[in-house]
């Protein structure tokens, strides 16, 4: 098949994740016999913001790490949709792509195109800003891949579409995978700075255990104001700024733990959809104590495959089992490991992505190969 998959960016994952999973599957695909053409943003907020913080060295190490990769950059005013899309089989939106390239596909297809249009949503927006979604009017598309039971059904309850599957991200395991090194520090999290409501939930599942448990810990991630930095360090807590995806597995190598701690939004309004920071963590081998979400469509099981802590005492509690228990931390790694290997890699997701391409009418035969690993 010929697959077009417009997405906000494929080159930066400055606070952009969804890269991370639209990278492996486009990799997939790729290594599968596919032909997949990538379309961003000439000028994109998160290229912009990454070529700001790291300068051109960032892309260097893009095209290092993802060699068979590459996007072609775009303006959404003037791209040429008859060119682009001529012999595309599957058009693949993600739901960051710009709303007035979503409305000018919609008319194209409309038009007479000959492909399958399908719109990826990867956002809590369905819930937090269901404005912006019903103004894309998706009538005109195929379906709509959400990643999450509940989106799906939010969806087809309000009438967005008539087609929606659920479609969870995954870990790319090319570059997500257990690596040995000898651990430098105690813990290590990586996300990104939000508001307000973000600085309470860190401050109960992250920062208060770091400070009573005295840990040697480190946060990596973009966006975070200065006072929070000075906060950090007030804790005894590093930071470390942007991490590119593709080096996070060797700083997780080198902690003992990490943890995870859902934005409000998905632990209050979106149960069963973890974010691909769970998928990435279990993939890497490393213990992942995490806060309340409600696993709802039984992708892991909590409790084995990773700890929940209900508050920070909890939280405080499973980290000082994991880390004066070896033997137990890496035996819940162990397993959270094998769920993932089991079943939520891009090679996963890419199987259930052809699976809906055969309901949709589309020849679907690829060739399977063996997934080189990305460059560290």
């Amino acid at each position: 098949m010929r697959i077009v998959l417009f997405c906000h960016s494929l080159v930066s994952d400055w606070n952009h994740g969804n890269a991370h999973f639209l990278r492996g599957v486009v990799g997939e695909l790729r290594r599968r016999g596919h032909l997949v053409d990538v379309f961003e943003p000439q000028d994109g907020w998160s290229l912009a913001n990454l070529r700001a913080d790291m300068g051109e060295a960032a892309l260097k190490l893009f095209q290092t790490a993802y060699p068979s990769l590459r996007s072609n950059f775009y303006d959404p005013r003037t791209l040429d949709l008859d060119g682009t899309l001529d012999g595309a089989d599957l058009v693949l939106v993600h739901e960051w792509t710009e709303p007035l390239l979503v409305h000018r596909l919609a008319r194209h297809r409309r038009a007479g195109g000959r492909y399958r249009l399908l719109f990826h949503d990867t956002h809590h927006r369905s819930v937090t800003d269901p404005g912006a979604i019903a103004a894309a009017d998706l009538a005109d598309f195929d379906g709509v891949l959400a990643f999450g039971e509940v989106i799906r059904r939010i969806y087809l309850s309000r009438r967005w579409t008539t087609r929606a599957w659920t479609w969870h991200e995954a870990a790319d395991v090319t570059v997500f995978r257990p690596l040995s090194a000898h651990p430098a520090g105690d813990l290590v999290w990586i996300g990104n700075w939000g508001d307000e409501e973000r600085s309470r939930e860190l401050e109960e599942f992250l920062l208060g255990p770091v400070r009573r448990l005295r840990l040697a810990a480190t946060i990596h991630g973009v966006r975070y104001p200065e006072e929070i930095r000075q906060h950090l360090a007030a804790s005894g807590i590093a930071y470390g700024g942007y991490l590119p995806n593709v080096q996070v597995p060797k700083i997780f190598s080198r902690h003992r733990v990490t943890v995870h701690v859902p934005r409000r939004p998905y632990a209050a309004a979106l149960p069963g959809i973890p974010t691909i920071r769970v998928f990435e963590a279990l993939a890497c081998g490393i213990p992942l104590v995490s806060a309340p979400w409600e696993d709802s469509e039984g992708l892991f099981r909590p409790g084995q495959d990773f700890l929940v802590a209900r508050d920070g005492t909890e939280m405080e509690r499973h980290l000082r089992m994991v880390l004066h228990e070896p033997a137990y931390g890496a035996a819940i790694a162990q397993c959270g490991l094998h769920a993932l290997l089991a079943r939520h890699t891009c090679r996963h997701r890419v199987d259930e992505l052809l699976a809906i391409c055969g309901e949709l009418g589309l020849a679907v035969e690829s060739r399977s190969e063996n997934a080189p690993c990305a460059a560290l």
